[in-house]
C-alpha cells in the first residue's frame, strides 16, 4: 500500500499543491546534471515521503543518503544537501566538506533550504571558510497534505520556539504557508483567530496581502475557502493532555503515527521475521481505516468482531449451499477486504494490551477528576504518589500541567513541595525542563482563582451520558469530555463569536475577526446558523470550507471530533485542519524537555 495518500475524495484540489512540490523538487534535480548524491535532513526525509515516491528521484540520477556526522560515501561528484535552516546542520555540511578536502577528493556541493535560507546559516558556512564553494538555493516547501483533510506545516517545535523562546520565525512560516494557499484558491475572506500567536499571524497574513496581494478581480463567485480560524495550542492545553480515546488517536498515543504511518514488530502484525519492523501506512486510501479511525476505541473493537463474523458467515454459506455467480462475485469483493481486516484486527488487538491494564484505566480517572476540578487533595496526592513510584516523567509532566492548568496555577506551598520532588526523584538535569514549562505558564504558582470551572459549565465540556456508538456530540473522542478547542470551532461556525465572547475574554490570548478583500457580500460565518444558505455553495455544488489552523500542534481525536461535526445534518461547510504538527500529550511535553549535555 503506498505511503504516499491518495487526495482525490480531498474538498479542495491538494493533489495540485502536492503536484506542485513534487515538479518544484524534480525541477531542482534536473537543473543539477548527470548522477548526484541527494542527503536529505532525517527530519525532512519522512515529509518528502508523503509527496514523492523515492524510486521517482531515483529516476532523476539522485542516490539517497540521511544527513548526519558521517562523511558522505559516494562516487558522485556532485552532493545535494536538502535541510532545514538548522545550526547543528550546518555543522555537519562543514565536516563533511573539510573532510573531503582534505582527502583531496574534489567535488560540486549544492545546499536547498527548506523552506527558505537564514542568514544565520550562510554565516556560519562563511565563518567556516566553505561558503564559496556552494550553490545555494531555495525549496519552498510549506506545507505537506497528510491525507485528505489534513495539511501540516512540519514545525514541531514551533509552540514551545514561541512560548519560551520569544522566537516568532514559525509564525511567518504559517502565514506565508496559508498566503500560498491563497494564491491556488482564492482569498480567503473570513479571518477569526484566537490567542498571541494566531492574532499575530492574521496580522502578517494582511501584511503579506497588502505586499504581495492576490488577485481577487479574476475570482469569480465565491472563494473556494470562505472562512479560516487560527487556534493557539495555547488557548487549549487541556485537550491534548487527556488521552485520546479514539482508534487513530489511540494507535499515536501508543504506537506513535509518524507521516502517516506506524512502524511496530513484523510480529504484532502476524509476519514471522524475528526481530524485523514493519510500516503500516495508516491514511484514507485504506477504506476500513477510513471508516473506524474516528470512532470511539470501544466501537472499533465491536465494529471488527461483526466483520470478521459475517465474512465467516459467508465462508461457510459458500461451502455448504450452491451460490450463483452474482453471490460469488460478491464474496470475491468481500475477501479483497481481507488484507485491511486482517491488519486493523491485529492492530486493535496489540492497541488492548496497552488499553486493558489497570494503570490505564486509573490514569482516565484521574483524567476526569482533574478536567472536573473539583477534588484538589485527590489530584495532589495521586501526582505526588506518581513521582514518588517514579513513573515516567512525561507521564507525570503531562497530569501535573492538566492540574496547574485546571486550577490556574498550584498554592505556592504546593507547588513549591512538587518541584522540589519532581527534581529528587528524577534528577536536578530536569530544573531546565521545569523552567521552561514555567515560562510558558503551563506549569506556575496560582495568583489568581481559577475560572475553569466557569469556562467548562458555559462550553459544556463535560458531557454525562455520552454515547460513543451512536455519538450526537464532539464528547464521545474522549468518552465525556467534549474538546475546548472544538467547541470553540463549533460556536464560530454556528453563531459566531459573538454570543460567548465573555467567555473567550477568560481564555489565554486575545481574538480577532477581520473581513477581506471586496468580500462584503459573502457569507460570513456570524449569519450562518447551521443552516445551508444557497449562497454559500460553491460553483460546482460543493459545500464551502473551512480551515481550521491549530498553531502549535493538533491532537488525532481534535481532528476526529471536526470531522463528527462536518458530518452533521445541516452543517453547511465541509472543514480542513492544518497544523504546526499533529501531537498528543507526551510529544507535546517532550518539545519542552532540555537534554542536558
Amino acid at each position: 500500500m503506498a505511503q504516499v495518500p491518495n487526495l482525490d475524495n480531498a474538498p479542495i484540489n491538494l493533489k495540485s499543491l502536492r503536484d506542485q512540490s513534487q515538479k518544484e523538487l524534480i525541477t531542482i534535480l534536473k537543473n543539477i546534471r548527470g548522477k548526484k548524491c541527494l542527503v536529505i535532513d532525517p527530519k525532512l526525509g519522512g515529509s518528502l515521503s508523503l509527496i514523492v515516491q523515492s524510486s521517482l528521484l531515483k529516476e532523476h540520477g539522485a542516490e539517497l543518503r540521511h544527513l548526519n556526522a558521517e562523511p558522505v560515501q559516494t562516487d558522485c561528484t556532485k552532493v545535494v544537501y536538502l535541510v532545514r535552516a538548522q545550526l547543528d546542520l550546518m555543522k555537519f555540511i562543514c565536516s563533511h566538506i573539510h573532510h573531503d578536502i582534505s582527502k583531496g577528493i574534489q567535488r560540486e556541493y549544492f545546499v536547498y533550504f527548506v523552506p527558505r535560507r537564514a542568514v544565520v546559516c550562510e554565516k556560519i558556512l562563511e565563518e567556516e571558510k566553505i561558503h564559496h564553494l556552494l550553490t545555494i538555493g531555495e525549496y519552498p516547501l510549506y506545507l505537506i497534505p497528510l491525507d485528505e483533510d489534513v495539511l501540516s506545516f512540519e514545525l514541531d517545535v514551533a509552540y514551545k520556539e514561541h512560548l519560551v523562546d520569544g522566537d516568532t520565525t514559525s509564525l511567518w512560516h504559517i502565514a506565508k504557508a496559508i498566503h500560498k494557499l491563497e494564491f491556488s484558491f482564492g482569498l480567503i475572506p473570513n479571518v477569526r483567530a484566537k490567542g498571541k500567536a494566531s492574532v499575530r499571524v492574521a496580522d502578517i497574513l494582511n501584511r503579506m496581502q497588502s505586499e504581495e496581494p492576490v488577485n481577487t478581480s479574476e475570482q469569480t463567485g465565491v472563494p473556494e475557502i470562505n472562512t479560516i480560524i487560527l487556534l493557539d495550542r495555547e488557548v487549549d492545553m487541556i485537550t491534548p493532555m487527556c488521552s485520546q480515546l479514539t482508534y487513530e488517536g489511540l494507535l499515536d498515543e501508543f504506537l506513535g503515527i509518524n507521516n502517516g504511518a506506524v512502524e511496530l514488530d513484523s510480529s504484532i502484525m502476524g509476519v514471522q521475521q524475528e526481530g524485523k519492523k514493519i510500516k503500516v501506512p495508516l491514511n484514507s486510501s485504506d477504506k476500513l481505516f477510513k471508516e473506524i479511525r474516528d470512532q470511539n476505541f470501544e466501537v472499533v473493537v465491536q465494529v471488527l468482531r461483526q466483520k470478521a463474523t459475517s465474512m465467516k458467515q459467508d465462508y461457510t454459506e459458500m461451502q455448504t449451499t450452491n451460490q450463483t455467480v452474482s453471490e460469488l462475485k460478491d464474496f470475491v469483493k468481500k475477501l479483497n477486504s481481507l488484507p485491511e481486516m486482517t491488519r486493523h484486527i491485529n492492530l486493535g488487538q496489540h492497541l488492548t494490551t496497552f488499553t486493558s491494564k489497570p494503570s490505564f484505566l486509573a490514569r482516565l480517572d484521574m483524567e476526569q477528576t482533574l478536567v472536573e476540578a473539583e477534588s484538589y487533595d485527590i489530584c495532589f496526592e495521586y501526582i505526588e504518589e506518581m513521582i514518588h513510584k517514579q513513573e515516567p516523567l512525561i507521564n507525570v509532566l503531562r497530569l501535573l500541567i492538566l492540574f496547574s492548568i485546571t486550577n490556574s496555577g498550584l498554592p505556592k506551598k504546593n507547588f513549591d513541595y512538587l518541584r522540589r520532588e519532581l527534581l529528587h526523584s528524577y534528577g536536578f538535569e530536569h530544573i531546565a525542563t521545569l523552567n521552561n514549562l514555567e515560562k510558558s505558564g503551563l506549569l506556575k504558582k496560582q495568583e489568581t482563582k481559577s475560572n475553569w470551572i466557569t469556562i467548562k459549565r458555559a462550553l459544556r465540556l463535560v458531557v454525562e451520558d455520552t454515547d460513543t456508538a451512536n455519538p450526537n456530540d464532539i464528547s464521545y473522542v474522549f468518552s465525556g469530555y467534549a474538546p475546548l478547542s472544538i467547541r470553540l470551532v463549533q460556536h464560530a461556525i454556528r453563531s459566531g463569536w459573538r454570543p460567548i465572547e465573555e467567555i473567550l475574554k477568560l481564555l489565554p490570548g486575545p481574538h480577532s475577526d477581520i473581513k477581506r478583500g471586496g468580500f462584503s457580500s459573502s457569507p460570513s460565518l456570524d449569519s450562518l446558523n447551521g443552516s445551508l444558505h444557497n449562497s454559500d455553495k460553491v460553483v460546482d455544488g460543493r459545500r464551502s470550507l473551512v480551515l481550521v489552523v491549530f498553531i502549535g500542534g493538533v491532537t488525532s481525536a481534535e481532528i476526529s471530533a471536526l470531522r463528527f461535526l462536518s458530518a452533521q445534518e445541516g452543517m453547511a461547510y465541509d472543514i480542513i485542519v492544518a497544523t504546526t504538527k499533529i501531537v498528543n500529550g507526551s510529544t507535546l511535553t517532550e518539545t519542552f524537555v532540555e537534554k542536558l549535555g
